[in-house]
């Protein structure tokens, strides 16, 4: 089992950087303060600046330090949820997700969950290689029942092994009204953070984001 991203790290590693910020913001307001002395001690005796102009600088340098410090707080918090829900999200590790996502073929019939229009008088299921050429043209009943695609060509060679997707065609008279990915159920082997989204690694490499998983069961015998 591997989660990529240690909760306890990401935490400390977000508060230590917000701290380095705070300590960057006092000094830059010391360095502003005495500025701002040196600015009245020179100004101009005969045409002083008026006092409620101190205040408008002091009160927007003010804002400008909340605000900076208010954003680094928020993306602190962000951080440690992420981190927290990836570590809530180690135990999909080792079960199957299904989501419409490519599936490694090995040789072994892969099972797949199409999901037709139910208007459609007929259904044609799609599959492309890893580079995303058509190899395959298949007619499938109109149902959500899972089917099993073999792997093999018209003259019963099997195809080669490697990333296989799956789209299905749903067909209305001469038209195709919709087209869909089918799901397929694969093993979790890695569930990773990247940015704001956690995606998880797939048996055979594919990776899909943890809110494309549509269901979840334990790894079939």
């Amino acid at each position: 089992m591997e989660v990529t991203q240690n909760q306890t790290a990401t935490a400390s590693a977000a508060t230590a950087a917000v701290a380095d910020k705070t300590s960057k913001i006092s000094s830059d307001f010391e360095t502003f303060l005495r500025m701002l002395t040196v600015q009245m001690q020179n100004q101009d005796p005969l045409n002083p600046v008026d006092s409620s102009d101190y205040a408008v600088q002091l009160a927007t340098f003010s804002g400008v330090e909340q605000a900076v410090l208010t954003n680094d707080l928020l993306k602190s918090l962000t951080s440690q949820m992420n981190s927290s829900g990836l570590a809530g999200m180690a135990n999909w590790v080792g079960k199957e997700a299904r989501a419409a996502a490519p599936a490694r073929f090995d040789g072994n019939p892969i099972k797949l969950t199409p999901n037709p229009s139910v208007i459609a008088d007929r259904a044609e299921l799609v599959v492309r290689n890893e580079s995303g050429t058509e190899v395959q043209r298949l007619d499938i009943p109109v149902t959500s029942d899972p089917v099993e695609w073999a792997g093999v060509a018209e003259g019963g060679s099997p195809f080669a092994d490697g990333l296989y997707t799956f789209e299905v065609l749903s067909i209305a008279g001469d038209e195709v009204i919709a087209q869909t990915p089918a799901q397929i159920y694969s093993k979790v082997t890695e569930v990773r953070s990247e940015g704001d989204a956690t995606v998880l690694v797939l048996e055979g490499g594919a990776t899909v984001s943890s809110d494309q998983v549509t269901a979840l069961r334990d790894p079939a015998n």
